[in-house]
């Protein structure tokens, strides 16, 4: 089994569109005013997840669903964002986890990150049920 999409809800269906693309993402799908849908950049040879956007009536509530987005760099992909316009929340922060992550907010208030993980994403010293240093690591 393989996660391939995500919809996240929006409020402004043009300004989301635009932040989305901003931030690198390549829109695919795109029936305004409620619906679209993006491909994420993937290496050579690789099938490139996507996301899409639903419009709903109001904003959210909560802080939840976070969308993350492992990158090579957070340093570089950050810089890359800041120059298009989108800024996160504050500084790419290391976390005790391991992980260096960087935080936005889309316009409708979808917490997005983007992180460094390295092999830790998928073999973190406590993982369960296996040596920590597995096969295939990243």
């Amino acid at each position: 089994m393989r996660l391939n999409q995500v919809t996240l809800p929006c409020t402004d269906y043009a300004s989301s569109v635009a932040w989305w693309q901003r931030f690198g993402l390549k829109l695919i799908v795109d029936s305004p005013p409620k619906y679209a849908r993006f491909e994420c950049p993937a290496e050579e040879g690789e099938e490139p997840a996507t996301l899409s956007i639903h419009l709903v009536e109001a904003p959210l509530a909560v802080d939840w669903p976070a969308v993350y987005f492992e990158v090579k760099d957070v340093f570089i992909e950050v810089g890359g964002r800041c120059m298009n316009g989108i800024h996160p929340l504050g500084e790419p922060e290391r976390q005790e986890w391991r992980w260096t992550e960087a935080w936005f907010r889309d316009p409708a208030g979808n917490r997005v990150c983007l992180y460094t993980a390295g092999k830790n994403r998928r073999f973190p010293p406590w993982r369960v049920g296996e040596a920590a240093g597995g096969s295939g690591g990243g």
